[in-house]
């Protein structure tokens, strides 16, 4: 073997080797869509450092930004009978359960956790959008019900984070019973005077906003998340009119008195602590009154 095959076209290969980059270092703002470095997103819990558009936070990103550091309890939710139909379309639901589990290391489309927020004491849920559109099914209902049973033993408030396409429709019947079993499990939570707070998320729609989403004793959403019932297309198609600028937007049903405010992330651990702090202080003086 010559020197040249020895030495020298090792030393070339090595120069012009091609280095493998991650294709995740780089996140398209879709606001302003400029290209904006992955580790900025993390520093700003995934809101664009250019235009402040909000991208969507992961559950385990969410969960673990707003419960204080060292504070981390796991909650479990019992397990339910998750496909009552067998149903299929396409693909089995059974098999469409198995890839979402696969894909967002999750149970379903809710977990929850107790802990501290600001060193208030709090029973978290929060819903996974990359599960299955973080549709509702018996699963979430459980987590729901789960939650608020939580908050009422340990005396904490509850705080949820929304975020879903609606019932899940793979469950039928089995989805649409879990809009009175949440709304059920809410009421028990305001006979015990626990404060219930819930953050509206993009995207938060169907039965979940005609539900315990809308039912906090203080309500919050996140700019510009899309909050409704049913879509912008949907209804437009069916009322046949040109529909406001901004329509089901945050600050549009803030202006229309659906929300109680509308919080940039980076305020909110800070604002959902006061709050929790002010209506504990209320319900422990209405209590001695009592």
């Amino acid at each position: 073997m010559s020197w040249l095959s020895k030495f020298v076209k090792p030393k070339i290969h090595a120069l012009v080797k091609k280095i493998e980059v991650p294709n995740n270092l780089w996140v398209k703002c879709l606001g302003c869509e400029q290209m904006v470095y992955n580790k900025d997103l993390k520093e700003t819990y995934s809101v664009c450092p250019t235009c402040g558009f909000h991208l969507r936070l992961s559950s385990t990103d969410r969960m673990d930004w707003i419960l204080d550091e060292g504070t981390h309890r796991e909650i479990e939710i019992s397990d339910v009978v998750f496909d009552p139909l067998k149903f299929k379309d396409k693909k089995k639901y059974s098999d469409r359960i198995k890839e979402a589990k696969s894909k967002s290391n999750q149970n379903d489309a809710i977990f929850l956790r107790s802990g501290t927020i600001g060193g208030q004491k709090a029973v978290v849920a929060v819903m996974d959008f990359e599960f299955m559109g973080g549709s509702m099914g018996s699963a979430v209902g459980e987590g729901i019900i789960t939650a608020a049973e939580k908050a009422i033993d340990i005396n904490s408030a509850l705080v949820i984070f929304t975020s879903s396409g609606g019932a899940r429709m793979q469950e039928g019947i089995f989805s649409l019973m879990q809009l009175p079993r949440t709304i059920i499990a809410v009421n028990k939570l305001k006979d015990e005077n626990i404060p219930y707070i819930v953050v509206l998320t993009d995207p938060t729609t169907g039965g979940v906003t005609a539900s315990f989403a809308m039912l906090g004793d203080v309500t919050f959403a996140e700019p510009g998340a899309l909050i409704g019932f049913a879509g912008p297309r949907v209804i437009q198609s069916t009322v046949r009119e040109t529909l406001p600028e901004g329509f089901q937007t945050a600050e549009y049903i803030y202006e229309h008195g659906m929300v109680d405010e509308v919080v940039p992330r980076s305020k909110l651990k800070l604002k959902i602590a006061n709050v929790i702090r002010h209506l504990s202080n209320n319900n422990v003086g209405n209590s001695a009154r009592a």
